[in-house]
């Protein structure tokens, strides 16, 4: 844990090599990477954060924006740890973060990974981005899944979610994600693009849209993939393949 700005920041590390941060989404924490971590340790030394007020960090950030909180997590990994040179993974709402910190910072940001998130910006209004939200449909389905639907989170996973976010401010900072979107849009609009080589993985059959709603602010994506046999939530449907794609773009990992 170390203080940021009046928020307690909490983080997990191990590992040997070069900086590797990753940044969860929502509703998660940094035990959304606990299936690829080890391997990655093997290559990197591998910083996995909880965002500023949610999963055990502690506190309320000024906002929930992506632009604010890229601010926190660079307070805790530049100004505490002392990481000037990282490469970044960052997944779901934490790819908005991502997007911002590298856009914020980009001379200490080497290489980025962007995982299952269209930016709200100049190629994705905030208003299209809520539209793209599942749950107003969501009920008028009719049944699907059943016993043999494979289940991509295990009831541990399922549980230690359930506890971070039991608290009343961290589920309401997770909503606060959402709420604060039209602001993200601005600030998105406003930064330059992105130069640094950047990979982008995505669900099985959404490439192609996400990657209209991030060229703009990447001017340099070297590999975009798409995850076989995975929806959303990638290194837990699909964690081997998604592990060899990150290796095989931030490379060996060996030395600073």
């Amino acid at each position: 844990m170390a203080d940021v700005n009046g928020v307690r920041m909490h983080y997990v590390t191990g590992g040997t090599g070069e900086p590797l941060v990753l940044l969860h989404g929502w509703p998660q924490s940094w035990y959304a990477w606990r299936g690829i971590m080890p391997a990655l340790a093997e290559r990197y030394t591998v910083y996995a954060l909880d965002l500023p007020g949610l999963g055990d960090s502690v506190g309320t950030p000024a906002s929930y924006d992506k632009a604010t909180l890229a601010r926190y997590v660079h307070g805790l990994l530049a100004d505490k740890l002392g990481l000037r040179k990282i490469n970044l993974i960052a997944h779901d709402h934490g790819a908005g973060v991502g997007f911002q910190y590298a856009a914020q910072f980009p001379n200490e940001v080497v290489k980025y990974a962007h995982l299952d998130y269209p930016l709200p910006g100049p190629a994705l209004s905030a208003n299209n981005f809520r539209q793209l939200s599942w749950h107003m449909s969501f009920h008028s389905q009719g049944g699907f899944g059943g016993p043999g639907a494979k289940a991509p989170f295990t009831a541990q996973q399922i549980d230690e979610f359930a506890r971070t976010y039991q608290r009343p401010q961290v589920l309401t900072g997770g909503f606060e994600l959402y709420r604060t979107l039209d602001q993200d849009e601005r600030d998105n609009v406003a930064a330059k693009p992105i130069t640094m080589p950047t990979m982008l993985l995505t669900a099985e059959g959404t490439l192609d849209f996400t990657r209209s709603t991030v060229q703009p602010l990447m001017s340099n994506i070297t590999r975009a993939v798409e995850v076989p046999k995975s929806g959303h939530w990638l290194p837990e449907e699909n964690p081997e393949f998604v592990t060899a794609e990150l290796v095989k773009f931030f490379g060996s990992g060996a030395g600073r």
